[in-house]
């Protein structure tokens, strides 16, 4: 059941914009340029997001509204930025994304690229996909499922082809580099071709290009991969923020479709594993086989640290929905869980779940007595106060190098998580110090925790 707090404020914010999970979309295709239509701080604002989580230059382009076009209106911005990148940059594909002041001017920017094309017909060749992503509403992951819904409606063909090998990937704002990487050596190794929408394990996985610089994204899902997505053999959905896009995208092109509400633990793993031999009609390959037992034999390993753990948990609704599964799967109790948006698929949460902020999730976490957090680099100062271990999980990851490249799906990904939970949970463990009679002579003073032991006081590990 979900807690929907009614705050006069928001403190320790959890929650990352629209816009900024929109660009994020349009940063996982090949040859692209996000263009945010609002004002240059929109634009820097997302960028450092992007820069320090990546670590990477993040291609970003803005119409620069100023008081007067926010007041007489942006249109003219939003034609001449686009006439620029046209004519600069040479894109395969433009994403127009709003930002929160042309939503509450009135915007209208799929008249604005009308008018672009009757005016500048020599850039017809260039895709432009507008979505409107106020970012007085929603979140990350809505903002990049709006996108995902936009780059269908423009780009995907109508109509079924011919069957061949392909599958189509549907991929969350949830999942990371390193997960799309793992996701696309699971399904070849049954012998399929993924087309993953969006691919920003190949545009952001952190690789030295040959060229030493590109103004557009280097690498992810190519234009002409998407109009071959209805001769695809089916769909595979990660992601239950991408329900409406996936109707969308089976609308279009007949394509039927398989999804997943996470791809973590034994479960949700066996059940990706399964659909993918029946699609291909192929056995399940020995060395998956191989990464299930290593699974299995973690879970026999770190069952002892990890049943009736408390742990308290701060994502976004897709991510927050698969640790929850696979933490329960584990024994693990989620004693607190708080998501920055409502969500349909937070009902299906075995724990109580709050939409809110850090606050909400350092008090919960304190009543609750938990011991562990999971959450983004923002959650660093709520652990430390709390004196509890941090797993950090999720957008942004600023302060350790490699978290976007890490991988939390699949057997190994799973298999991983699992380690470095009990290892987490391994570090609040005390040794009992050994007893030390008060009355000898040379016995150094007590420590609190020895006086405690000492006196009878229950020490729990």
């Amino acid at each position: 059941m979900a807690n929907f707090q009614v705050k006069p404020l928001c403190v320790t914010p959890l929650k990352t914009s629209q816009p900024l999970g929109a660009a994020l979309a349009f940063l996982g295709l090949d040859r692209a340029m996000p263009l945010m239509h609002g004002s240059q701080g929109c634009a820097a604002f997302a960028k450092v997001f992007f820069v320090r989580h990546f670590r990477e230059p993040v291609p970003l382009q803005v119409t620069a509204m100023d008081q007067v076009s926010s007041i007489m209106g942006a249109e003219e911005n939003v034609i001449e930025a686009l006439r620029a990148i046209c004519d600069r940059d040479k894109p395969d594909i433009i994403g127009l994304v709003t930002t929160g002041l042309p939503e509450a001017q009135g915007s209208d920017i799929r008249r604005a690229v009308r008018d672009f094309r009757a005016r500048y017909p020599a850039f017809g060749r260039i895709a432009i996909v507008p979505v409107n992503t106020p970012d007085f509403l929603g979140g990350l992951e809505s903002g990049f499922a709006l996108a995902l819904e936009a780059i269908i409606d423009a780009l995907a063909p109508k109509g079924a082809g011919r069957r061949g090998r392909q599958v189509n990937v549907l991929a969350s704002a949830m999942l990371t580099p390193g997960d799309i990487e793992a996701i696309r050596e699971w399904v070849e190794a049954f012998g399929l071709t993924p087309v993953i929408l969006p691919d920003i394990g190949d545009s952001l996985d952190g690789h030295l290009a040959a060229a030493e610089f590109s103004p557009l994204t280097s690498g992810g899902a190519k234009v002409a991969g998407i109009a071959t997505m209805g001769a695809s053999l089916a769909s595979l959905v990660i992601g239950a923020s991408l329900d409406r896009a996936a109707d969308a995208l089976k609308a279009r092109t007949g394509v039927p479709d398989h999804r997943f509400a996470g791809l973590m633990g034994l479960a949700d793993c066996d059940a990706f594993t399964d659909t993918l031999a029946r699609i291909s009609g192929n056995p399940v390959p020995a060395r998956i086989e191989r990464w299930r037992d290593q699974l299995r034999d973690a879970m026999v390993d770190s069952h002892f640290m990890l049943g009736f753990a408390r742990l308290a948990l701060a994502e976004n609704p897709d991510l927050l929905l698969m640790l929850e599964r696979f933490l329960h799967g584990m024994g693990a109790e989620v004693v607190a869980a708080v998501s920055p948006v409502r969500a349909a698929s937070l009902v299906g949460l075995r724990a109580p779940v709050t939409v809110g902020d850090l606050e909400d999730l350092e008090r919960l976490a304190r009543e609750q007595d938990a011991d562990l957090i999971i959450a983004n680099s923002h959650g660093v100062d709520t652990a430390r106060r709390l004196n509890l271990p941090l797993l950090r999980a999720g957008f942004p990851q600023y302060d350790h190098i490699g978290g976007h490249a890490r991988a939390w799906v699949g057997y190994r990904g799973s298999r991983q998580a699992l380690f470095d939970l009990a290892n987490l949970l391994l570090s609040r463990c005390h040794e009992i110090e050994p007893y030390r009679s008060l009355y000898r002579r040379d016995a150094p003073r007590a420590s609190a925790a020895g006086a405690a032991a000492q006196a009878g006081a229950p020490v729990h590990c």
